[in-house]
């Protein structure tokens, strides 16, 4: 069951990791997708939220999902350790992130 945890935990970070990854890039060639030129209308700023919503539910499936399953059916304790070590990874590829960044700007 151990690994079954750790393997998920990483599974799940990794997937949020890629998620995060795959909005910041549409956020960074959001000019070059849509151009400057556009007429301002509600339709930008409904675009980002509804982006933000759906985006905060399938990132909030990921870490919480399956944690919230198991508590539910009686096993806390893997839970509680599946959350952790998933909090654990995403940590851990944000420090990574970090580092990569502040030794890409030196």
């Amino acid at each position: 069951m151990k690994n079954k945890i750790l393997k998920t935990a990483i599974t799940n970070a990794v997937l949020t990791a890629g998620h995060v990854f795959l909005i910041a890039s549409f956020f960074f060639h959001v000019e070059q997708i849509f151009g400057s030129d556009k007429p301002d209308t509600v339709l930008a700023p409904m675009m980002m939220l509804l982006l933000f919503v759906s985006s905060a539910g399938l990132t909030g499936w990921l870490v919480f999902g399956r944690p919230v399953m198991w508590y539910l059916d009686g096993h806390k304790s893997e839970a509680v350790r599946l959350l952790g070590q998933t909090l654990g990874w995403l940590f851990t590829i944000t420090f990574l992130v970090f580092l990569a960044f502040y030794f890409s700007t030196r």
